[in-house]
């Protein structure tokens, strides 16, 4: 079967709105993953196939090891499938995406990539390198080929092009990286600024690098499954050729971006129909999203796990777990929040139909990776919010904090544990100071309620497990350790239940 490109579709290429050939690069972008090409790459696409933006994307490789060489094979077409609920019924749409030109790949291709700083229609960077790759790399130097981090190779860029400009204010980037940690825009900025420092460049490549780009913040959301392997062959035979790109995601999709109106102009996301925020502070959305969507998440999978289920969708559809979900979302921590509760609940039924996608198997024991640092920055301030704002302390939050102990009850190696459910043994992955921190609790279990008061004290008193000591909260740790006792005497199946019934 035939490879996806331009000289093999021909004629269907032709039917596009436009000879998207034609446009101009005005994009650079960092990362070639399944997500951004499900995400920005798709928005640039949709602007372009309605007129409203003309441009293109080039892809740089963030790493010597990557998908440039056949995003270049496909001359940057590939097919997106997006799929979901709208409304209770299940949706899909699917889009020949056009908008990326081609890759570069720096190491071997490190002229090419400077030559992309040179082009004056180039005015916009986005970025996916993973949250690890917003990092300062003291071992980065300016006349590496290229240097190793992406903040690095952004900051060469961005100093070649001040060079080839000499300066001229009206060259300067707007940059959004989409990195999931918090301040993106911010602590990239900050980290160039560092090298630009370090590396002696001259003090007005710093004024023009501060004064004349832009560094925003912004928050991303879009579940992106990636590349379908179960269904390839089906949608190949559909299509009438291969497409080793093939990429699937969500319907539901938004883009906070923290930036002056004059930028949102020059990129109308929002007069294509597309679910961007501009906004001048984006810590209510940033807040929204990890308490709600993050935060419901890491609450109700150890005890959906233990109980024995496998992926979000089995979770939600469950007459009980379904019922806890809920519950956990609407009655505690959105009565933790501070913010509109208009807005949140509005953001919640969002989330509660994103979690029944059927074309989404979203798994459990992914989802508790490194559960205790999310839990920390996920759960933990709407348990406290929870218990400031109402002066008690959530039955169901507290339930989710026993049972993300009582997964943490087994055997530790390392950064790996394994334990046990009914089901059977599983392994999971945590901090390693954590995990034996968690096992040096469980250690001196010993069956009894007062070993169990004891395990859940000294592990609440740790203050670099959730941010504080939490036996300042009064009563909390005899509730936590409470729930414990239920799940570890009577089992997950009717803790679960009596607490359901309080």
């Amino acid at each position: 079967m035939e490879r996806l490109n331009k000289a093999m579709l021909g004629h269907a290429l032709q039917a596009q709105p436009q000879n998207y050939q034609a446009l101009p690069e005005r994009v650079i972008q960092f990362g070639e993953g399944n997500f951004l090409r499900a995400f920005v790459d798709w928005m640039f696409d949709s602007m372009n196939k309605q007129g409203i933006f003309n441009g293109r994307v080039v892809v740089i490789q963030p790493l010597a090891g990557g998908l440039v060489n056949k995003l270049n094979e496909q001359d940057g077409l590939y097919n997106l499938i997006l799929r979901g609920m709208r409304d209770g019924e299940a949706v899909a749409a699917e889009q020949l995406v056009t908008s990326i030109s081609r890759g570069i790949n720096p190491y071997t291709e490190w002229a090419e990539y400077l030559r992309c700083a040179e082009d004056p229609a180039i005015e916009f960077v986005v970025s996916n390198t993973t949250e690890a790759g917003i990092a300062y790399n003291p071992e980065d130097r300016p006349d590496a080929k290229p240097p190793a981090s992406f903040p690095g190779k952004l900051a060469v860029y961005l100093y070649h092009r001040y060079q080839h400009f000499a300066g001229d204010p009206s060259k300067g980037m707007v940059i959004i990286p989409c990195e999931l940690i918090d301040r993106n825009g911010d602590n990239l900025r900050s980290i160039v600024l560092r090298l630009a420092d370090e590396w002696g460049w001259p003090a007005a490549f710093r004024t023009w690098l501060e004064q004349h780009n832009y560094f925003l913040n912004s928050l991303v959301d879009r579940v992106v499954p990636g590349y379908p392997k179960d269904e390839v062959a089906a949608i190949a035979q559909r299509l009438g050729y291969e497409d080793q790109l093939l990429d699937t995601g969500e319907l539901f999709h938004l883009w906070v971006i923290e930036g002056p109106q004059a930028i949102k102009a020059r990129l109308p996301f929002t007069q294509a129909g597309l679910n961007v925020i501009w906004t001048d502070d984006m810590s209510p959305y940033r807040t929204r999203k990890v308490r709600i969507l993050n935060g419901a998440h890491t609450a109700c999978v150890p005890v959906a796990f233990l109980f024995g289920l496998d992926t979000v969708g089995e979770m939600v559809d469950h007459n009980l777990l379904g019922q806890y979900t809920r519950e956990v979302m609407f009655e505690e921590i959105i009565p933790s929040i501070n913010l509109d509760v208009a807005m949140l609940t509005d953001f919640a039924n969002a989330v509660m139909e994103r979690f029944q996608n059927p074309y989404i198997k979203h798994y459990l024991l992914s989802i508790l990776l490194n559960s205790t640092s999310k839990f920390k920055t996920r759960v933990v301030p709407s348990l406290l919010g929870y218990i400031e704002r109402n002066a008690c302390i959530p039955e169901k939050l507290s339930f989710s904090f026993a049972a993300l102990l009582a997964l943490y009850k087994g055997e530790i190696h390392e950064d790996r544990l394994t334990g046990k459910r009914e089901q059977g043994e599983f392994t999971l992955q945590d901090d390693q100071a954590a995990l034996q921190k968690l096992q040096k609790a469980w250690s001196v279990y010993d069956g009894t309620s007062a070993s169990i008061q004891n395990l859940t004290q000294s592990l609440l008193s740790d203050a670099s497990l959730w941010g504080e000591n939490l036996n300042s909260r009064s009563g909390l740790s005899e509730k936590v350790a409470g729930h414990l006792a239920a799940i570890l005497q009577k089992g997950m199946h009717k803790a679960l239940v009596e607490v359901l019934a309080k």
